[in-house]
């Protein structure tokens, strides 16, 4: 009888935990994180203000147990296709991207609280707290990802073509947030925009770095013989200026 007893308290213990979670998640997602109190949260609740004192110290205990599980999946999601010996860098990248999509748009309401509060720049690297040291983790592989396509001379370029990447990326979860469709439809139609947008990136930073490293490539003949009448004018007006 004691056990049944244990067992039931045990249940509603969860039960209370889930409640002042979610109501944690609502509040930072209407209200942001820093303007909300551990006391409103407790009344969203409904619960009292020293009840939630014992399962959560403080608000970023809480944010804690909004975002470490969820994060934890997608980092899990996104190794096991980095390992996966049967894509290539590009194909490995495509279905990250896909991961991520379908992650945000599992999680609508929560994206904000998962991803964005109390965040750090995501080339810090050593974070302090397990939330952002698991989101600069997510963002570093996807700068993996994306320098196995396009290898960057340096660290900045590294990190600033995964930058490209992630708006990109960004721009179609913000874009799709608020949408009433039913996920799996959802999914299925907007996945090749997806393909598409990475596929169009991708093209444009190596554009982008070939305009650099041999700045008459990928011009028109137009462009080209513009750029070739200056040169000669140039040399025109050096010459004359010798021989004056």
């Amino acid at each position: 009888m004691e056990s049944i007893k244990k067992s039931k308290q045990e249940l509603r213990s969860e039960e209370t935990k889930r409640s002042i979670a979610e109501a944690a998640g609502n509040l930072f997602t209407e209200r942001g994180y820093d303007t909300v109190t551990m006391r409103e949260i407790a009344k969203e609740a409904n619960c009292s203000h020293t009840t939630i004192y014992l399962y959560f110290k403080d608000k970023e205990a809480l944010l804690e147990q909004l975002a470490i599980p969820p994060l934890q999946t997608l980092e899990a999601a996104f190794l096991s296709v980095m390992n996966e010996k049967s894509l290539d860098p590009t194909g490995k990248l495509l279905e990250i991207s896909r991961h991520f999509l379908r992650f945000c748009l599992s999680h609508k309401s929560m994206v904000t609280v998962i991803f964005n509060v109390k965040s750090v720049r995501v080339d810090e690297v050593n974070p302090a707290g397990e939330v952002n040291q698991l989101r600069n983790r997510l963002f570093s592989h996807l700068t993996e990802s994306v320098n196995r396509i396009i290898p960057a001379e340096t660290s900045e370029a590294r990190i600033n073509h995964s930058r490209v990447y992630f708006f990109v990326m960004n721009g179609m979860v913000s874009t799709y947030l608020n949408s009433e469709e039913p996920l799996e439809p959802l999914l299925e139609r907007i996945i090749p925009l997806l393909d598409q947008s990475i596929e169009i990136v991708l093209l444009g930073i190596k554009h982008k770095l070939e305009q650099v490293q041999n700045p008459l490539k990928g011009q028109t003949k137009g462009q080209k013989d513009k750029e070739k009448s200056k040169k000669d004018k140039k040399q025109k007006v050096k010459k004359s200026k010798i021989e004056g």
